[in-house]
């Protein structure tokens, strides 16, 4: 490769804004919460959705009776691009027999910014589908019918809003896919008014959770299929009638005791599980996020826990759940929320395991975790809590980790995030005029046999973890999402999507959160518009203290300020502007073996589809962001993850067709295409055979 020209990195003017908009959208309220800033674009600049149907329904082909591929070719949008869509020297293409199987390695040209019904990726590549909302996963599923949904086939299908995707390799040319299921679109999911509401409420309660399922490696390097779940035997769905063990400090506190658990230590089914990680020791990490929305009130509400509804954003408005499952009411059930906002272990391989809610790793809106090795061997796991002004939290764990597959290294591994110390960050600005960089520090909140934070106990600290928080001035972060440690680097990187309160008296500006104002677009095509807050995200870059995780200090550089490449703010590790790829709201990170950053978005207010960007790390091509993946329509990226000798991307498509206005019956995407109806589903892509 060619070493490209650097724009100078200087300091970008501390922007300020205004007065930012309200979130009007339901469905994405189900999703996020008051966590999301962008309302989804409407579809009345799209055309129709069923035009899109004959064009991929020629190209799709089938997997096994599973769902199919989708519009892999497709390089143009619907509308045109702005002059920055696509890098100004990308050649005019990318030969296919130029095109590597290595993803890390591999030049392609980026995809354009564009609003098809199609997950889109580079010549020399496809998509296939490996799963489905309503696949069979356990043994005696049936087969899905949109109108015969029942109860107990939702507890054996795949469930909906697919998240977080994991893959453990097993012996040969199989591997175990492990999925969330974040949340459920009921207005997008049944026929309207063919459903008794409550029987539509236990569909969607037992839609949430997570999926294993037996995969195998395709005819073409890089692909996937599903394994029958007649020819597995790890198959599992997860959901509430899945018993969950707590572990950590706060088991058994009266917090976590309700009439139906007088023990604490048991909860039925994890709820809006968004990301995750892949622990050292082989078990899957997920996150419980927006639990707070899942709660309703038939009365008043305990006054006991007034500051810590509030501070979570427990209402008592919920989702109706209570008429099913009483514990979902507030007034007869108060301590019920308090068993939800930790992270999950799942041990894959064992489909008899109980899995575990991690009291020791704090309570909040967890995105995610993900764990490094400190030098010494401890276990360190990296956490966001996903609400505009929130922070960034890490654990530590007192025991260090047991190297080998034996039984006895395997039940120690499964007890590192029940013991150790909880942390918060605070980031410091340099004060110079070269950048956005500084240093920072993680503050103690607590161990697991001492409370550092003053008036609170262990317990309070793990349960009520935000307040604890509060109280120790960390930094108030943009909506800290992934946090994961570059496996070849060793730097950690940090998806901050974005906060239109940015800006604003409750939440300054800074040199950690430097954007007040923001350039974005409308509609694609459109011109650049300024709007108030940071719209566009960033990308943090962390790097420990003498390179060890367990460092109680680091220094910290924004590597990428996201947008477009023609607005004045947007900063992309001092990389030419004229070669990068517009990128919008990052949320996931991921790495390929080669430490280049994966980075897949939500939210994107440029005009386009949200997607998939690769983004070397160092090098002369560091911060060359080039789009690899939009989804489609009204569909957020989410994984990503590079596996298999970086020959597979695997994807989670989440929420096709979540648009303002959009039901069942007048759909905004009927993506994968299988259907008349949207399915959010997993790829994989790969090169092309």
């Amino acid at each position: 490769m060619t070493t490209a020209s650097r724009e100078p990195r200087t300091l970008l003017p501390l922007l300020t804004s205004g007065p930012h908009g309200s979130r009007s959208h339901l469905t994405c309220q189900f999703r996020c919460g008051n966590a999301c800033d962008q309302p989804v674009p409407n579809t009345s600049t799209n055309g129709h959705v069923r035009d899109e149907i004959s064009k991929a329904v020629a190209r799709r082909s089938v997997l096994q009776g599973a769902a199919v591929g989708t519009g892999a070719m497709v390089l143009a949008g619907l509308g045109s691009a702005p002059a920055a869509a696509v890098p100004a020297t990308t050649p005019a293409g990318v030969a296919r027999a130029a095109v590597g199987k290595d993803l890390g390695r591999t030049s392609f040209r980026p995809v354009a910014p564009n609003k098809r019904d199609a997950v889109v990726v580079p010549e020399g590549f496809r998509s296939d589908v490996v799963a489905s909302w309503g696949d069979p996963v356990e043994k005696g599923a049936p087969r899905f019918d949109v109108r015969r949904q029942t109860p107990d086939s939702a507890a054996k299908q795949f469930g909906y809003n697919c998240d977080y995707v994991g893959v453990l390799p097993l012996k040969g040319d199989r591997a175990l896919l492990v999925v969330n299921h974040e949340y459920t679109d009921p207005n997008l999911m049944f026929p309207t008014d063919l459903y008794p509401e409550d029987t539509q409420k236990e569909i969607e309660i037992l839609s949430h959770g997570m999926s294993v399922l037996e995969i195998k490696r395709g005819r073409t390097a890089g692909s996937w299929l599903r394994v029958s779940p007649s020819g597995t035997r790890h198959n599992r769905r997860i959901s509430t009638r899945t018993a969950f063990a707590v572990t950590g400090p706060a088991a058994g506190d009266p917090r976590l005791r309700t009439s139906a658990d007088p023990s604490g230590r048991k909860v039925m089914g994890t709820l809006n599980n968004c990301a995750g990680g892949m622990t050292p020791w082989g078990t899957v990490l997920s996150g419980e996020e927006n639990f707070n929305q899942y709660f309703d009130a038939s009365g008043d509400l305990d006054p006991r826990y007034a500051d810590s509804y509030k501070r979570i954003g427990v209402t008592g408005a919920g989702r109706g759940w209570s008429s099913v499952d009483p514990r979902f009411d507030l007034t007869t059930e108060p301590h019920e929320p308090f068993r939800f906002g930790w992270v999950v272990e799942l041990d894959p391989t064992d489909r008899t395991s109980t899995p575990r809610k991690h009291s020791m790793l704090g309570r909040f809106k967890h995105e995610g975790a993900n764990v490094a090795l400190a030098k010494d061997g401890r276990a360190v796991a990296y956490m966001g809590d996903d609400e505009r002004g929130d922070y960034l939290y890490k654990f530590v764990s007192r025991d260090k980790m047991k190297k080998g597959r034996g039984a006895a290294a395997r039940r120690h591994n499964l007890t590192l995030l029940t013991r150790g110390t909880l942390y918060v960050a605070k980031l410091t600005g340099d004060g110079t005029q070269d950048g956005y960089d500084g240093t920072g520090e993680w503050i103690r909140l607590t161990s697991d046999t001492t409370s550092y934070v003053e008036g609170m106990s262990v317990a309070d600290v793990l349960i009520d973890t935000r307040l604890a928080a509060d109280k120790v001035g960390p930094t108030k972060m943009d909506r800290p999402e992934d946090v994961e440690p570059n496996p070849v680097t060793g730097k950690v990187y940090v998806a901050l999507t974005n906060n239109s309160n940015r800006g604003t008296a409750a939440l300054p500006v800074d040199e950690a959160n430097p954007v007040g104002k923001s350039m974005t677009r409308p509609a694609l095509g459109e011109p650049l518009r300024e709007q108030s807050g940071n719209r566009n995200g960033y990308v943090l870059e962390l790097t420990p203290a003498r390179g060890d995780h367990a460092s109680t200090t680091f220094t910290w550089d924004l590597m990428l300020v996201c947008g477009d490449p023609a607005a004045q703010e947007t900063y992309f590790a001092g990389f030419d502007k004229s070669q990068v790829s517009p990128i919008s709201c990052p949320d996931n990170v991921s790495f390929d073996s080669e430490g280049n950053l994966w980075i897949s978005t939500d939210g994107n207010v440029l005009g386009s589809n949200d997607g998939i960007f690769r983004v070397p790390t160092k090098g002369a091509l560091r911060g060359k962001v080039e789009q690899f993946v939009t989804v489609p329509r009204g569909a957020e990226a989410c994984g990503p993850l590079i596996t298999d000798q970086d020959r597979s991307l695997f994807v989670a498509v989440q929420h096709p067709g979540e648009v303002d206005g959009a039901t069942f019956e007048t759909p905004a995407s009927t993506w994968p295409h299988t259907d008349d109806f949207p399915r959010p589903s997993v790829v994989v892509v790969h090169k092309h055979a």
